[in-house]
């Protein structure tokens, strides 16, 4: 099984598209803030968060709550695909209903092999692995820069060590930001 959840109009073909609204006419209306979810234990294989997740959990225990959710449903070595609006970016400031920062660094917190390394180390970061006990592992991310650096970029106008310089002090640089977690499970 595969959840695109949080489809809105855009349906992922071969996904079971969810959301909670069903004026964008899902497959199955489902709110992904309301525990628990109507799927079994272990019983996904994909999942597909395309410019919702961060829509979602404003209160910090709904959001950690979804994730358990997230974690409960997935399969061992599922894969969870997050595509959002980098944060520095108009796209995610001037929309209100986005509640949440998303980045890949944030997903460090749930993985149970760093978490023990920080609990080892006794560096004080929030071992949420540990705490939810949920594990996911980040396997890969993309940044998509806007146009107008991308071409700058390919052009040789300014190099990867100045994008890099770039990303860190101005807004806009950055349109998306696209993260790949797998769910460890024994």
């Amino acid at each position: 099984m595969k959840l695109n959840i949080g489809c809105g109009f855009s349906k992922a073909e071969g996904f079971l598209n969810l959301d909670k609204y069903p004026a964008c006419k899902p497959d199955q209306v489902m709110d992904a803030e309301v525990r628990p979810w109507p799927f079994d234990d272990n019983s996904v294989d994909e999942v597909l968060f395309n410019h919702s997740l961060e829509h979602m959990g404003a209160d910090t225990e709904v959001f950690l709550g979804l994730l358990q959710e997230l974690y409960r449903v997935c399969k061992p070595g599922a894969k969870v695909q997050i595509n959002v609006p980098h944060p520095w970016h108009d796209n995610f400031i001037n929309d209100p209903t986005h509640v949440r920062i998303i980045t890949p660094v944030m997903f460090t917190l749930f993985s149970k092999r760093i978490c023990n390394e920080w609990v080892a180390q006794g560096v004080p970061n929030t071992a949420l692995a540990l705490y939810l006990d949920v594990d996911f592992e980040v396997r890969g991310t993309n940044v998509f820069l806007e146009e107008r650096h991308l071409s700058r970029l390919s052009s040789g106008e300014i190099s990867y060590e100045q994008v890099s310089q770039l990303m860190r002090v101005e807004n806009n640089v950055v349109l998306e930001t696209h993260i790949e977690l797998e769910v460890i499970k024994a």
